[in-house]
């Protein structure tokens, strides 16, 4: 019989082994080396407290986001987002592309609305090659914008209830979703990363399938939007929890510079298609819609009211659409002069721009794209502290980041 001592993994039955020692050795410790004083103050925990990591995990933390929480019991006390579990490098991609290949490397950042990170790039090389983009193509980029940012607020919704344990809601949202992006698909041929905007113009013009879809489907958007709101909005539930949670003040959010939906939920109203007017939305008449109350509340009643402007937009662009064509005549081999270019749109999450750098030659020297989901970020170890677990990923999901602009 062999025995104990030549055995090559002992049992910790074995009651020669201290446990103690065993634990010891296989127990590494999770909590990294302090490399700044943030961390250090992070990872020093008080009398009571722990942390817990969560995530990367999807969907309750909208994508490939890892997070973890200092607790005091089931409160939040801290909180720090760790990045790059879906970096990808898109910006040294575009550089080593020609000014049409760039364009294509950026519709997975932002993926629930690629057109926007299609549309701000696309601008930038515009300016630096001094292309007149032509009248009806700049109609069909708002209207398949506005489109597009009615599919992502109303998916928003769904995400918003179910992280805050809703399941139907998300169902309702991809049914609207699912509608645009057929029409979409009629034009683009794609359902997700659509690449249609081009420089100059756009892929192909409007067709007969996509505008027997959207006459159909605005016969009846404004209805069945206001159904699916109606559902969150009488869940006592969802309406209490998410009154005063993630409180969002003013001067915070001019502080750190945000954007889009979240700024406008404090009060601010600044919106790009009127602060700073780009393709044909000075044309068009639409409000900018604020709240006052800057809570999670207020940032998901705030989509609400913004989809009924996006079709009023539409409804504009169909009625107002001139003839003629949607695209420029632009060289296969483009080369800017030398010099740079700054271009932003207002997408569903706030301000997305691209700052490119040009050296003369047929790839951009230099791009840089500004993401709002990375900006906005940073306001959840503002805004969770105070809350419990549970809440933390409701506020999240009330920011609306999406991790591919994040982690670029």
């Amino acid at each position: 019989m062999t025995s104990q001592t030549h055995r090559p993994h002992p049992s910790l039955d074995d009651p020669s082994i201290a446990i103690e020692d065993a634990l010891r050795e296989s127990i590494v410790d999770a909590v990294p080396v302090a490399r700044t004083e943030r961390e250090a103050e992070f990872y020093t925990l008080g009398d009571g407290e722990l942390l817990l990591n969560m995530g990367p995990q999807h969907p309750s933390t909208h994508g490939v986001l890892r997070v973890v929480l200092k607790l005091d019991g089931e409160r939040v006390v801290d909180i720090d987002p760790v990045l790059g579990y879906l970096h990808r490098g898109v910006e040294k991609l575009c550089e080593n592309a020609d000014w049409h290949q760039a364009i294509c490397y950026t519709d997975p950042l932002e993926y629930v609305a690629s057109l926007y990170c299609e549309w701000a790039p696309v601008m930038a090389f515009e300016k630096l090659a001094d292309v007149q983009v032509p009248r009806r193509a700049e109609y069909i980029r708002v209207l398949t914008g506005e489109l597009l940012r009615i599919a992502s607020h109303t998916l928003f919704m769904g995400w918003f209830a179910l992280d805050l344990g809703g399941l139907t809601p998300i169902l309702y949202g991809f049914i609207e979703r699912d509608e645009i992006v057929e029409m979409l698909a009629a034009v683009t041929g794609q359902k997700l990363l659509f690449n249609y905007f081009r420089i100059g113009g756009v892929n192909g013009d409007i067709n007969h399938e996509f505008m027997s879809r959207l006459g159909e489907w605005m016969s009846k958007a404004g209805r069945q939007i206001d159904a699916n709101m109606g559902l969150l909005n009488a869940n006592e539930i969802l309406v209490r929890r998410a009154r005063g949670m993630g409180v969002l003040d003013r001067e915070t959010a001019i502080r750190m510079a945000v954007t889009g939906p979240n700024i406008r939920a404090s009060g601010v109203p600044f919106d790009l298609r009127r602060a700073h007017p780009y393709s044909v939305y000075p044309e068009l008449d639409f409000d900018i819609p604020t709240r006052q109350e800057g809570d999670s509340l207020a940032r998901y009643l705030l989509r609400g009211d913004e989809i009924k402007q996006s079709l009023r937009i539409i409804d504009q662009c169909l009625h107002q659409m001139p003839d003629g064509p949607v695209m420029a005549k632009v060289p296969r081999l483009i080369r800017p002069r030398p010099g740079r270019a700054w271009a932003a749109v207002e997408g569903p999450r706030g301000m997305y721009g691209t700052y490119a750098i040009s050296d003369g030659t047929d790839q951009p020297f230099r791009m840089r794209i500004h993401d709002p989901s990375f900006v906005h970020l940073q306001l959840v170890s503002l805004l969770t502290p105070g809350n419990l677990i549970a809440d933390t990923m409701a506020i999240m999901a009330s920011l609306d980041p999406v991790m591919g602009g994040v982690d670029k």
